[in-house]
């Protein structure tokens, strides 16, 4: 608490609270005594129809949601006091968890009717970033992970957990680079909140603040508050108690150390801090780094899988274009496929072989996806009602969606496919809950679950004698007007109610005469009074009894319900996700058939071979109108090309195409290519574009050696190494050196390489390695005009067309001319001739005829006979020939 401030009258000021202040009243003092129990947090109290917060919660409360500050009187203090309605408590939560608060939920635990004094409280949930589970709050098209990481001393742990899907999972990372493969892992999983214990490494958790922007959570077991070492003791009897089981061999994680740690450790943070939040979590899945092709956060990022790069969002990324899923289950997991690409070639055409089948099979398809067509989220709703956060709606809405499966388990008992068998086989599990769920709940049940009207007659025999009570008695009152008028002959008597004086008869002024002497006044308006009978207050009692009895009754059965929900959430999770693989896989075919994609061949061989290969994102955005298609063909007399050609000519998507769609292959999905033929890649690595890293103080040439490194160190024969130009952030000698011995050690790791380079010079690398190819972007020149043909041919080129680029880009005349001359007097006089150009007037830089000049490799020949010797006239088409034949003239026209 901050110091108390006075007035100059010596009163304090509103918004300050003294040192070490408990409370004066009983409210605050319940307050803040829960206060000193939660440190860390924001604690939200239920005051009526507010939560509140006190002193500094308040003040936080009130700067991030931009709400009045006001104060609450404490025996001469005036406490800051700040809150928010309980109708909109979702909303105003949402905007603290984005600001990466963790909120402690303090509810009334007693109803304030039958309280005596100060209504009882306490902390029934904690809510953080990776806790979150209502529906406002997270995105359904991803999941919400909470991570516990545990660096370990010989290996380091994750424990993963998507509480809102009860998804569980561990893997353990070893080896020298293990804190750099942890990290690597928590940037793929893009955890919500991420769990360290207490006394970590501070380098450790500095490094992991500056390279994510999830929440990090300091955390130990208050029942074990020493740091959790490898294997121990207490990590596994956690798990053993939680699974109910007397080994984890059934989960694959037996021998784990560090996995073990960290998964205890994200448990008995769930079970701190929230209020059933861990019963749908009853499996652990383990799983290997080593199953799935590796992506680091450079190669996520210039393949654009889930985030764009520049403007355009979702739409213009491998994720936007390829979801065609129906479900946001189906959309978590081709996320998920997505970051993780398989490298079991069985495993892979499993899923092809399914895709296969869809796509042939129209009328499969489209009944299974009329099928998928608005179904609920079946993980979120049925982790709603194991956390006891379910209403009646939900329990409706996954009942509606449990009703889908046999027909979904029937369309598929007929396919060919090993994998759409199995999973007719997975949703043929449908448990019976839906049949509960049917018999005991209205399909029109309000969400509210304290208003009645939740429960189907005849699913309890005394509920329904209550209702039928209340029934009765609200007929005879609502024939009792008839009855009255006629038995006293007054027209305009009304029989009303309201809540404050419950039921009565009224009577208008000019009627008073003639009302009947068992008629008790009740109240007195302004047009007349209002009467009571004694049956009437007798029918009004059985009224209010039946229903306030009801009410409770519905809710208890309600709870009932919910827990049957709850107990079966095992089945239901385990039919949710068959559905999900369902929908991705359906989905697959329908973005192969509207996108025209074909099967890819994928195998355990050493070839990349793509024929009529396109950029999916590209050529669904339609940029640059209709997209051009190339080849590619990387094998064990290939292992790289050295692609040349200008700006904008499509060196980098092409590039970034032919990863693409290795990736698309290696998930299961169709590509965007007329043939292609994959061997399983076990990395794709990128070094793509220029960027600062301003935050961790690397400049765009440090990041550009930080990624190269990282491929140098890192690549295998088994990798596919994408380059769009390496040391063009430093001098053009330094950069081309660079270049250069990057180039000749991928070629003798023997990976399968695009590099794309404005360094013409690396053409000669591919007379000194037989295994490089010389490849260039084809273009036509009309004047000073050029025509992108995007299309990869062989040879090199020396000309990039950057001044052309400038011209297009709207540089002004002035000084794409001026360019054009100092260019000339370049290519004539070689970098010398920089030092003439500063002290002489534009227009008297004479023209020099060009000397044969030493290269950094070997004397230079005349560029003409140099391309002369790169053609193969074998190869060359017509078009092409000529092409080649105007180039060659130009070429020697300004080489003399």
């Amino acid at each position: 608490m901050s110091d108390v401030l006075l007035t100059p009258s010596g009163k304090p000021i509103p918004g300050s609270v003294p040192p070490g202040y408990l409370g004066g009243t009983p409210l605050l003092k319940q307050y803040f005594a829960t206060r000193l129990e939660h440190p860390g947090v924001v604690l939200l109290m239920r005051v009526g129809d507010f939560y509140e917060a006190y002193g500094d919660d308040a003040e936080i409360i009130a700067s991030d949601l931009n709400i009045t500050l006001t104060g609450r009187e404490d025996g001469g203090l005036r406490v800051p006091m700040a809150g928010v309605p309980h109708h909109a408590f979702d909303r105003y939560v949402a905007r603290l968890i984005k600001k990466g608060r963790r909120i402690a939920i303090m509810e009334q635990v007693e109803d304030p009717k039958y309280a005596k004094g100060l209504v009882k409280r306490k902390v029934t949930r904690v809510v953080s970033p990776g806790t979150v589970l209502e529906d406002t709050m997270l995105d359904s098209r991803s999941n919400n992970y909470l991570v516990a990481a545990i660096t370990g001393d010989t290996v380091a742990g994750v424990g993963v957990a998507d509480v809102s899907t009860g998804e569980f999972l561990t893997t353990e990372l070893d080896g020298e680079r293990k804190l750099e493969k942890l990290l690597d892992e928590l940037m793929r999983l893009e955890p919500a909140e991420i769990l360290i214990p207490e006394d970590a490494d501070p380098e450790f958790i500095e490094e992991l603040r500056s390279a994510t922007n999830a929440a990090i959570t300091l955390y130990s077991p208050h029942s074990n508050t020493s740091r959790p070492t490898s294997a121990s003791k207490s990590s596994r009897e956690t798990l053993l108690t939680h699974f109910g089981t007397q080994s984890l061999r059934g989960f694959g994680c037996e021998d784990f150390t560090s996995g073990l740690d960290a998964c205890a450790l994200l448990l008995n943070y769930l079970n701190e801090t929230q209020v059933n939040a861990v019963p749908h979590i009853r499996s652990l899945s383990a799983y290997s780094a080593k199953e799935f092709m590796t992506l680091d956060a450079p190669a996520r990022r210039h393949l654009e899988l889930t985030h764009a790069m520049g403007e355009g969002g979702r739409a213009r990324t491998l994720l936007g274009v390829l979801d065609e899923t129906l479900t946001p289950m189906g959309c978590r997991l081709l996320r998920r496929w997505l970051e993780e690409p398989l490298l079991d070639v069985s495993a892979i055409n499993a899923r092809l072989d399914a895709v296969d089948e869809a796509v042939r099979d129209l009328i499969l398809r489209g009944d299974v996806r009329d099928l998928l067509k608005g179904m609920g989220d079946m993980e979120r709703l049925v982790s709603r009602a194991c956390t006891g956060l379910a209403n009646a709606r939900d329990l409706v809405a996954l009942r509606d969606a449990l009703l889908r499966l046999p027909e979904l388990a029937r369309i598929l008992s007929g396919a060919k496919s090993e994998k759409l068998n199995e999973l007719a086989h997975r949703l043929g599990c449908t448990p019976d809950i839906a049949e509960t769920i049917t018999r005991a709940l209205l399909d029109d049940a309000p969400a509210g679950l304290r208003e009645g009207g939740l429960i189907r007659s005849g699913y309890d025999a005394n509920l329904d004698e209550l209702l039928f009570t209340a029934n009765e008695a609200k007929a005879w009152i609502a024939g009792l007007e008839i009855t009255e008028r006629e038995r006293t002959a007054i027209p305009s008597l009304k029989v009303g109610f309201t809540a404050v004086f419950g039921y009565f008869i009224e009577v208008t002024k000019t009627h008073l005469a003639k009302v009947p002497p068992n008629y008790v006044r009740k109240q007195t308006i302004s047009t007349g009074e209002r009467f009571i009978t004694e049956e009437l207050k007798q029918r009004e009692g059985e009224v209010l009894r039946a229903e306030e009895k009801s009410v409770e009754l519905e809710y208890e059965i309600f709870l009932g319900v919910r827990e049957k929900v709850a107990a079966a959430s095992s089945e239901i999770l385990a039919v949710a996700r068959a559905v999900s693989e369902l929908d991705v896989l359906t989905g697959f075919a329908e973005s192969a058939s509207r996108n025209h994609y074909h099967r890819p061949e994928v195998n355990d061989g050493d070839i990349i071979q793509i024929a009529g290969g396109r950029h999916p994102v590209i050529e669904r955005i339609g940029l640059n109108g209709a997209y051009i298609p190339n080849d590619c063909l990387l094998d064990a007399d290939t292992r790289m090309y050295v692609i040349t050609g200008p700006n904008m000519s499509g060196k980098s998507s092409y590039l970034r195409q032919a990863a693409l769609i290795c990736l698309m292959a290696q998930i299961g999905c169709f590509v965007p290519a007329d043939k292609a033929v994959i061997g399983v890649v076990d990395r794709i690595f990128t070094r793509v574009g220029a960027h600062d890293e301003l935050a961790t103080g690397q400049s765009t040439f440090m990041v550009e050696m930080n990624e190269t490194a990282s491929i140098l160190n890192n690549a295998t024969d088994r990798s596919l190494v994408v380059l769009d130009e390496i040391g063009r952030g430093t001098s053009t000698y330094d950069g081309l050196s660079i270049a250069w011995a990057v180039a000749e050690h991928l070629a003798r790791i023997g990976c399968k390489t695009l590099f794309a380079t404005h360094y013409h010079h690396l053409n000669e690398l591919a007379k000194q390695t037989p295994t490089v190819k010389n490849y260039r972007v084809a273009v036509k020149e009309q004047g000073d005009q050029i025509i992108w043909l995007r299309k990869l041919v062989p040879g090199g080129t020396d000309r990039s067309y950057g001044i052309q680029v400038a011209r297009m880009a709207g540089v002004p005349p002035e000084v794409i001319e001026r360019a054009k001359e100092v260019l000339k007097s370049l290519e004539r006089g070689g970098a010398g001739a920089t030092r003439d150009l500063g002290n002489a007037p534009a227009d008297a830089v004479a023209p020099k005829r060009q000397k044969v000049q030493l290269t950094m490799f070997e004397a230079e020949k005349h560029p003409v006979l140099e391309e002369l010797e790169e053609i193969d006239v074998t190869s060359l088409t017509p078009v092409e020939a000529l092409m080649k034949l105007d180039a060659l003239k130009r070429l020697l026209s300004r080489n003399g």
